[in-house]
């Protein structure tokens, strides 16, 4: 593997700063989701999906099609650092006349579909997965959701869709962080038991932690020949890795304030600065040093 499970820590309490610095620096922004599906993000892009800046136009690659767009803020700082684009286009983020606006678009490189008329996302990684077994393709197409969204009906007409054309090359992963912008999920629209409602559309279901890098790299790096398509439950906490932020409602789309932003980046400090003398460490443990 290019990166062990401490760097890529490290990578994702890096992309974490990058996030709130380009929220703040705009004044807007979805903090809380952005931050719960880091993690994710970081484990697709550096072990799992067949894609960079040199296969991005293969008809071979993988696709990642990010469902819950609005969360973009995440996706954006991920494919700067894969070299997609120069990380300075970030301080254009909600700008006039920026590419870097709320929600992905073609418009910026590396960006699959637009998206973020919640709801559609499964619907396109659907119709991309026929698309590549009717043209005996080998490349997996991953689609990430948020909870909240799953209230939307046509995720389940893409689901019942997904199992009667035994779409084995498609990957549906939940960000179930529990939260949407007007409170815990189960209170607004309850979708629980979520893997019972996916198994009865014809689905295989995992359920892990949406941060543990091992288990994601598990779980979304298997390739699989069962017949049926895979949903991955991710528990996470929305605002990871911000103390103040962890699993509060209004952090859905809150930007945060100088004092506020300084606490936050202190945190993320301190925690880059603990896993780093960490991976040291074990570096040394290993004989790398």
């Amino acid at each position: 593997m290019p990166y062990t499970d401490r760097q890529l820590q490290l990578k994702s309490i890096g992309y974490r700063k990058k996030i709130l610095k380009y929220i703040t620096g705009a004044g807007a922004g979805h903090t809380g989701g952005s931050l719960s599906c880091t993690d994710i993000l970081t484990v697709l892009y550096n072990r799992v999906l067949n894609v960079s800046t040199q296969t991005f136009k293969s008809p071979d690659r993988d696709r990642y099609i990010q469902s819950k767009g609005h969360s973009a803020e995440a996706l954006f700082v991920v494919l700067a650092d894969k070299g997609f684009y120069d990380e300075k286009e970030l301080e254009t983020l909600c700008h006039y006349q920026s590419h870097w606006v709320g929600h992905p678009t073609r418009h910026v490189p590396g960006v699959e579909h637009n998206t973020g008329g919640l709801g559609h996302g499964l619907s396109i990684g659907v119709g991309t997965a026929i698309a590549g077994k009717k043209d005996n393709k080998a490349f997996r197409v991953f689609v990430l959701l948020g909870d909240g969204e799953l209230a939307e009906g046509s995720n389940w007409e893409a689901a019942m869709a997904a199992s009667n054309y035994k779409l084995d090359n498609l990957i549906a992963i939940v960000d179930h962080n529990t939260l949407q912008i007007s409170g815990r999920t189960r209170d607004v629209m309850s979708n629980e038991p979520l893997d019972e409602k996916f198994k009865a559309f014809g689905w295989d279901v995992a359920i892990i932690d949406g941060h543990d890098y091992p288990l994601l790299t598990e779980t979304l790096g298997t390739c699989r020949t069962t017949g049926k398509p895979l949903a991955v439950i991710a528990n996470t906490v929305k605002g990871r890795g911000v103390s103040f932020m962890e699993d509060v409602a209004k952090w859905h789309h809150g930007v945060p304030s100088e004092k506020e932003y300084a606490q936050a980046m202190a945190e993320l400090d301190a925690a880059f600065t603990a896993a780093a003398e960490a991976e040291k460490n074990e570096r040394v443990e290993a004989g790398a040093l």
